[in-house]
């Protein structure tokens, strides 16, 4: 790969900010205010923040430690066993393809929001007029339409991150800067129309499926699922390390983006519901569109619609790019389908963008026949499982390192590193139990993560020397 082109500590802060605030700081408050009452949500991010906090201290301690692993949390499956083991091999091509289906379903969740928030400027997006008819399915107009936005979105990306990794990745760090501003602003707004009766009663109760109350602690565990979603991209800076200029900034940009998206997040999150009736919030398809247009009107509507589609578009940007660095690196590794080496002169993993993409596409026909607060939920639950293997890997491997000693030069930085890991495999678990309680979800989960065993013999043609001979394939 060419060494050109490399990521700064503002790019790289900016990536891990724009893919974690994306689709879910939009969609969120409303997924969670149906699982959850005010004071159940607030406990869930706060648990959430701090999970993800100690879990992004074990990325960013791991990219500093073994910065030839790079490509993402997945990577260190293979480092749990014996180098070269059919163990090895499988560990990492399963665990690389579980973490890349959840970056497909992940992209799809972002751009069918973009085609929820274009939606406040063209109405015509949620018409429910029949377009035609086959059997029992009826087309209508507005997933048509959406079908097609986000269509356009996926392959426009696609055509951007041809032009170069650099490029991109400032437009990235430009769409991320507008979408803080404006979440500050809306933040200053909403302060002034906070009506505390919109969150009493503070612990309302919540029901399951089956009409039987929820606990606090039982909405906060039904929480924290979706509340992770909106972190997913923590460790998008760990996932670029081979491209940042210094390994130093791994880290920093790692936590640094997690403590701003955690305080935009705490905060528009509460003000969402200090805005909104519970009812309202948990029945509207773009809550802070909806909460902005009752304190300024439809002018302060559109304005925060134009804030969240550049913002989306950025999140775009930079999943589109971490979901195909995710198997070229895999791959760069040996543990994943050589075909995916190939690359232009630029270093875009082209075989790699384009197939992402493809997949991409097929997820968005679930815009064809669900609205897309239920598309949304969908994919959250499914993506965010896949997810969770690979930072429940990270935490092992952090564990292991401070086990054996290897990298190690103080007893405290063992204790330390190793309280850390500890706590990141508790959290890790935690929500693994937490999100597979749902047999549907949990099987969807499985059947995604298993399918790649289909593709697992693929890995036996790869070249000896793949990391030396990058195009080769």
């Amino acid at each position: 790969m060419n060494t050109t082109g490399k990521l700064g500590l503002g790019i790289l802060t900016s990536l891990v900010i724009g893919n974690m605030v994306g689709s879910g700081i939009f969609m969120l408050p409303r997924s969670l205010s149906e699982v959850a009452s005010p004071a159940g949500v607030i406990a869930a991010w706060l648990l959430t923040g701090l999970g993800v906090l100690v879990t992004a201290l074990v990325f960013g301690n791991l990219a500093k430690r073994k910065p030839e692993l790079s490509g993402g949390p997945q990577i260190y499956a293979k480092e749990l066993f014996k180098p070269g083991s059919k163990k090895s091999l499988l560990s990492g091509f399963m665990s690389t393809w579980g973490y890349w289906i959840g970056n497909l379903a992940g992209n799809i969740a972002i751009i069918t929001t973009f085609a929820g928030y274009l939606s406040t400027f063209f109405p015509i997006l949620t018409s429910q007029s029949v377009l035609f008819t086959i059997g029992t399915f009826d087309l209508k107009v507005g997933n048509a339409l959406t079908f097609s936005v986000c269509t356009i979105l996926l392959w426009g990306t696609n055509f951007i991150i041809l032009r170069g990794i650099e490029s991109a990745g400032k437009l990235n760090f430009m769409a991320t800067a507008a979408k803080v501003v404006g979440f500050l602003l809306f933040i200053v707004v909403a302060l002034f129309a906070f009506q505390k009766s919109n969150i009493l009663p503070f612990t309302a109760p919540r029901f399951d499926a089956a009409g039987n109350s929820v606990s606090l602690f039982g909405q906060i565990n039904s929480a924290a699922i979706t509340t992770l979603w909106a972190f997913i991209g923590v460790e998008s800076a760990v996932v670029f390390s081979s491209r940042a200029k210094k390994q130093s900034y791994i880290k920093t940009a790692t936590v640094l983006g997690l403590l701003i998206a955690l305080a935009i997040y705490i905060g528009i999150s509460t003000l969402v519901m200090g805005v909104l009736s519970q009812d309202a919030l948990i029945s509207s398809q773009k809550p802070l569109i909806d909460a902005m247009e009752s304190i300024l009107g439809p002018v302060g509507g559109k304005v925060l619609a134009a804030v969240g589609l550049i913002s989306l578009f950025g999140s775009t940007i930079g999943w589109v790019m971490l979901s195909s660095e995710v198997p070229y690196q895999a791959a760069k590794q040996g543990i994943f389908i050589p075909a995916f080496l190939k690359e232009n002169k630029k270093g875009i993993p082209t075989f790699s963008l384009m197939v992402t993409n493809i997949l991409g596409q097929l997820f968005i026909f679930s815009t064809i026949s669900n609205s897309i607060s239920q598309a949304f939920d969908f994919v959250i639950y499914i993506a965010t499982l896949s997810y969770l293997i690979p930072y429940l890997i990270s935490s092992f491997f952090q564990l292991k390192l401070t086990i054996t000693g290897e990298t190690y030069k103080t007893k405290k930085e063992r204790i330390t590193d190793g309280i850390i890991g500890g706590l990141a495999t508790i959290y890790s678990i935690w929500v693994i139990i937490a999100g597979t309680s749902d047999i549907k979800t949990f099987t969807f989960g499985v059947i995604l993560i298993a399918s790649g065993i289909i593709f697992y013999n693929q890995l036996h043609k790869q070249p000896k020397n793949v990391s030396a001979n990058k195009k080769s394939a």
